[in-house]
């Protein structure tokens, strides 16, 4: 049973929405594609495939790629023509990344200098505007895809289990009843969502689906219907071929206060990053820092240097200081020399304490990433192990390039690389 929907958008900050048409022409991806191409300076991403929101954007993709609007195939998925259009839409993604509502908290700490436009559900467009999750840096609008759009169910379903008691039976069938009332339905509404009752006015006095809150409650005009269980498979594998590729390179702490536990836990988490990326076709590095730079891997496919980043994050030990400034610009300057613009180049960079023993200076290295990112940008995500480390550094070269921090501990690190893996 649902009892609330809500279509899957394009969200984009205003004056971004006008400038790619809105509202007077329809936009869709191959907008977006258009744009991308045009202005290098724009920025959109969608979650990866891993998260509902992505993979509905991209059944739309491969749907506006098959020029049909029902009855996906996987003969349609798997054709060229439908192959050749979600790969020139994919190769414009600044990166992927995950659930929608880490997008949305980027969206408010950074506002439009994150990114110009992103997938998510029309109900955090609403919700954004409406101020819940603070006030809003700029106004974002919700764009329906003029190939058509999927939307996000909320259902709620009873699991059948052979243990299943008659009073857990009765209490599903209460729930049920409770959020399909009419006041339960009204609090859907109200939270920016599609109500499943059909005879809610969505255009009503209370309704937050205005123009003021970015929303159309007219649109979609189109709604694509979702594929066969087997199609989304196919289009999950395919979309791991078309997607843009990367380069990154693992920067890791192997300082003396790495030691023991943390230590331990950081190598099963870059074990489980490695394990993430979903083709070998992308091409992984690895640089090690404790006085100086330690030990590197150099860049290459994953098909060809996987067994050899397996062994060497098995090898890794903790000792000395942390050159952290020398090992970011050691994995920064072999990025720049690849010079690879068709594919995502980041940086991962992780260390629990402060910086105490690198030949360059955050200053002489924050204008080099300035300087360097005007004509390949590289993003560098940097991770805060521990209630030690160096924020300031962290949030220094995560600014100068237009990446994040993010903060890590001996029970979260393993969890947070396998999310950092969706970002490639």
């Amino acid at each position: 049973m649902r009892y609330a929907i809500s279509p899957i958008v394009i969200a984009a900050w205003e004056d971004v929405a006008r400038a790619l048409g809105w509202p007077e022409r329809a936009v869709g991806w191959q907008t977006l594609q258009t744009r991308a191409q045009q202005d290098p300076n724009f920025r959109w991403s969608h979650p990866s495939t891993a998260y509902a929101s992505g993979l509905l954007a991209t059944l739309a993709e491969f749907y506006a790629g098959a020029g049909v609007q029902r009855g996906l195939t996987n003969e349609m998925v798997q054709a060229q023509q439908t192959i050749d259009f979600v790969t020139a839409v994919e190769q414009t993604v600044k990166f992927y990344g995950e659930a929608e509502l880490a997008v949305i908290d980027r969206a408010m700490r950074g506002g439009p200098q994150t990114l110009d436009a992103f997938v998510v559900s029309e109900q955090l467009v609403a919700a954004f505007n409406m101020g819940v999750f603070g006030q809003p840096p700029a106004r974002l609008v919700a764009i329906y895809p003029a190939e058509g759009t999927l939307w996000a169910d909320h259902p709620l379903a009873l699991i059948e289990t052979a243990g299943l008691t008659a009073n857990q039976r009765r209490t599903f069938q209460a729930f049920r009843e409770f959020l399909t009332q009419p006041k339960s339905q009204a609090a859907v509404l109200a939270a920016g969502y599609r109500p499943a009752d059909l005879s809610i006015p969505l255009d009503g006095a209370d309704s937050p689906l205005t123009a003021a809150n970015g929303i159309d409650p007219r649109q979609p005009e189109t709604t694509l219907q979702l594929p066969a269980p087997d199609v989304v498979q196919v289009v999950q594998n395919v979309w791991a071929l078309t997607k843009r590729k990367t380069n990154v390179i693992l920067v890791v702490d192997t300082s003396g206060s790495m030691e023991g536990r943390k230590l331990a836990n950081a190598q099963e988490a870059l074990r489980t990053f490695l394990l993430q990326i979903p083709t070998g076709q992308e091409r992984v590095g690895l640089v090690e820092f404790n006085n100086s730079v330690a030990n590197i891997v150099e860049l290459d496919l994953l098909d060809n240097n996987r067994a050899v980043l397996n062994a060497t994050v098995d090898r890794l030990e903790a000792n000395g200081n942390t050159a952290l400034l020398d090992a970011v610009r050691t994995a920064y300057v072999r990025l720049q020399r690849q010079a690879d613009p068709e594919r995502i180049n980041a940086i991962v960079a992780m260390t629990d304490g402060r910086e105490n023993a690198s030949s360059v200076r955050l200053r002489d290295l924050v204008a080099e990433i300035r300087q360097g990112n005007e004509t390949l940008p590289i993003y560098i995500f940097c991770i805060a192990y521990g209630r030690d480390a160096d924020y300031e550094i962290l949030n220094a070269l995560a600014e100068a390039s237009g990446g994040q921090v993010r903060e890590g501990s001996p029970e979260t690190i393993r969890e947070l690389y396998k999310i950092l893996s969706s970002y490639f």
